[in-house]
């Protein structure tokens, strides 16, 4: 007999708050700048465009992808809170390649998304090439909604699209001596101002067990809100694990590889003492800078208690047994 288990945190999807349509801060930059030249010289060809220039901005890529958004939704994967609306999270963004700002929405847009290859290897049956656009193609896609926890102590929550990383992992056939999966960005220094920096280890690295990769919240995002990824948010592919601090869902990966060994990561490299490879969510292990009791909720002024595992105990908490001598939340 199937029985259909409801997970403890499900809502109804009455309950939700609907995703709000808005100008995005970019839109309204740019409006801003067009009144200005406007005022500058109206007579002039050129009084459109910033400073006089004759250039026409480039018009914005177009995402190949766009016509299989929005996907079908996973009910199984619901919130206990509103969802973030969608102008707040794309102007509110931790993306250091581009910049140690959160506000780095335009300096992302320099990112190309196509062509887009993904390297699969390392311990595989077969190592591959692939591009994002075959992969939408090969695997099984969904719509979930998650909550997002940054190590900042700030919180918000998405609808996010993608592939179940379980299923990934078994498309990509990793052999039995692989105990991790790392996961490697993109390296574009002449893009990507940030990564001219030389206080951490570029290209940004992450890593989960094999365990945690193939555990049921896993999850590649390659949209959300019913689109594919704004680049400020990761595009076009990027992890999300709900239960971990943000800075484990590594954004615009190019390479994924199944090791044998602990990956070495950007942030565990940056600041060992303060971030950690396990990075799990818990309310009673402090940052050595700040407390993790609570969180700010984004897009308002609202605090609420930090959740253990940010809420995702039920998932996931038995993945961690046996390792209590390890540092498993920083």
């Amino acid at each position: 007999m199937l029985i259909k288990r409801t997970p403890s945190w499900t809502l109804r999807e009455s309950e939700l708050t609907p995703e709000r349509l808005v100008l995005s801060r970019r839109a309204l930059v740019a409006g801003a700048v067009g009144g200005a030249a406007a005022a500058f010289g109206a007579g002039s060809a050129k009084a459109g465009w910033l400073f006089g220039s004759d250039e026409k901005p480039a018009p914005p890529e177009v995402d190949p992808s766009a016509g299989l958004y929005p996907f079908k939704r996973n009910d199984g994967y619901a919130l206990d809170r509103a969802v973030t609306p969608e102008d707040v999270n794309l102007n509110y963004n931790n993306f250091y390649e581009f910049g140690t700002s959160k506000y780095i929405a335009d300096e992302a847009q320099k990112l190309p998304l196509r062509p887009w290859t993904l390297k699969i290897g390392g311990l595989v049956e077969r190592p591959r090439e692939i591009g994002i656009d075959d992969l939408l193609k090969a695997l099984p896609l969904e719509e979930r909604f998650y909550r997002h926890r940054c190590v900042e102590a700030w919180g918000m929550a998405l609808p996010w699209s993608g592939i179940p990383m379980k299923d990934f992992v078994a498309w990509a056939k990793p052999l039995g001596s692989a105990k991790y999966v790392k996961m490697t960005t993109f390296l574009n220094p002449k893009v990507a101002s940030g990564q001219r920096s030389p206080l951490y280890e570029w290209p940004y690295v992450e890593g989960l067990t094999m365990a945690e990769a193939t555990n049921e919240l896993a999850f590649l995002a390659t949209g959300a809100y019913g689109k594919p990824l704004a680049k400020q948010m990761g595009a076009p592919i990027r992890l999300a694990v709900p239960w971990k601090y943000g800075f484990k869902s590594v954004k615009s990966i190019v390479s994924v590889e199944f090791t044998e060994t602990r990956p070495k990561t950007l942030w565990a490299a940056a600041g060992p003492s303060e971030y950690g490879f396990w990075a799990n969510v818990n309310p009673q292990v402090s940052h050595p800078r700040w407390s993790q009791a609570r969180e700010r909720v984004l897009g308002g002024d609202e605090t609420r208690p930090t959740l253990l595992y940010n809420g995702y105990a039920e998932q996931v908490a038995g993945l961690y047994k046996g390792l209590e001598g390890e540092k498993l939340f920083m």
